[in-house]
């Protein structure tokens, strides 16, 4: 009984000894003073830090990334244009909270409403915008739970396209990188907007024409996004910010994103000094690492019954992970996929993984591969005949 007890606490320290292990060989985030939080390499696609990611919150104005998606979605798809303009209803006039300073004597350019929505977080023009889109404000914002779906926002639900207080009115950091991620990818054009420093529409007050993002007057890798306020959200921002990375390469593919979400701080500078936390602990605690460039196969494996005899697996961008500083030497990587692989085989199929190790074991990453390029099917006598030497293997 003795021996076993021994045995039962030995077998305990060395459990906690490899736990312990595992855990420190990821960097610790800093002391983060807010309700929750969440750190992404979008380089990468990795979470760095995060915490209560999961958790409901009520978003305030970071709403405001939802509703400039789907204008910008209008927009791309020419049911929208920059230059017209829109007429600002009762409703949108009268809302309260941050505003434009718009009125219904006006006929204001959809640009200016964008910036007027992302610079100044005017509620008033988030309403004209959403409007305008959608025809009335109900109707858009089933446009935005319909889109929130599609992208995988499990944990959203809107009430209303500015983020004013509302029952049901609640996201999480997760959601919120993950709607910010797309913003970027899917409008790119569209992005520097949420760079812009100071703008106000003409005739409206010259002291509020400052954006509520202080990073952007702080840091001059940062590019936006967005911030957030209410009573009972408390202070909130998603910042992003880009740095050249020589280990990325030069130029715009030597470039390096972090994304951070910081959820109820307690105020304008906390928010932003918090954020700024984050951003310079992922950049200084975490390396990248290019695995391969974009467009290149990791691994081409054999196929069968193919008009090609191989298929190129990887990522179109790219593969890129982070790793804990310093540990970039040595690296392993480990493919798992099915086997053998039989076309027809379509370009984008998701079809094996990529795993990454540190030298030492530690897992790094796990990286879907895709197909670059599609492999149809050969003709009878080709599938035949491999279909004869797969039964022979």
């Amino acid at each position: 009984m003795l021996l076993h007890r021994a045995a039962s606490r030995f077998l305990t320290v060395l459990a906690l000894c490899a736990s312990f292990a595992a855990h420190a060989a990821a960097p610790q985030p800093p002391e983060v003073a807010a309700r929750a939080y969440l750190l992404i390499d979008v380089t990468s696609g990795q979470v760095l830090a995060a915490k209560d990611a999961d958790k409901p919150v009520e978003p305030a104005s970071l709403t405001k990334l939802m509703t400039a998606y789907l204008v910008f979605d209008a927009l791309k798809s020419g049911k929208l244009d920059l230059k017209q303009t829109l007429s600002v209803s009762e409703r949108a006039w009268k809302m309260p909270g941050s505003r434009m300073f718009i009125d219904p004597k006006m006929k204001v350019p959809v640009e200016d409403l964008v910036k007027g929505m992302i610079v100044q977080s005017g509620n008033d023009a988030t309403m004209a915008l959403a409007e305008g889109v959608g025809g009335t404000a109900e109707q858009f914002v089933e446009m935005m739970n319909r889109q929130a779906k599609a992208l995988g926002m499990n944990g959203t639900t809107y009430r209303n396209p500015e983020g004013l207080t509302v029952a049901g009115h609640i996201t999480t950091a997760r959601d919120l990188a993950t709607l910010a991620q797309r913003l970027m990818r899917d409008f790119p054009e569209y992005v520097p907007f949420y760079a812009i420093q100071h703008y106000r529409y003409p005739g409206t007050p010259a002291a509020n024409d400052s954006n509520r993002n202080l990073l952007l007057f702080r840091d001059p890798t940062v590019d936006g996004l967005k911030t957030g306020h209410t009573d009972a959200a408390g202070f909130c921002l998603v910042a992003t910010a880009r740095r050249e990375v020589a280990s990325l390469g030069k130029g715009k593919d030597g470039l390096r994103r972090l994304l951070s979400v910081v959820l109820g701080a307690s105020s304008e500078n906390a928010r932003a000094a918090e954020s700024q936390k984050l951003l310079n602990w992922g950049f200084t605690a975490w390396d990248v690492v290019r695995i391969s460039q974009p467009g290149d196969a990791v691994v081409s494996p054999r196929v069968w019954k193919g008009r090609a005899s191989e298929a190129r697996l990887g990522r179109p961008e790219g593969v890129v992970v982070s790793i804990p500083a310093g540990q970039g030497a040595g690296l392993k990587t480990e493919v798992s996929r099915p086997d053998p692989l039989v076309a027809p085989l379509l370009k984008g199929q998701q079809l094996g993984t990529l795993r990454v190790r540190t030298a030492s074991g530690e897992p790094v990453a796990e990286v879907p591969l895709t197909v670059l390029d599609s492999v149809e099917e050969s003709g009878i006598l080709g599938r035949a005949w491999d279909a004869v030497r797969l039964w022979i293997q």
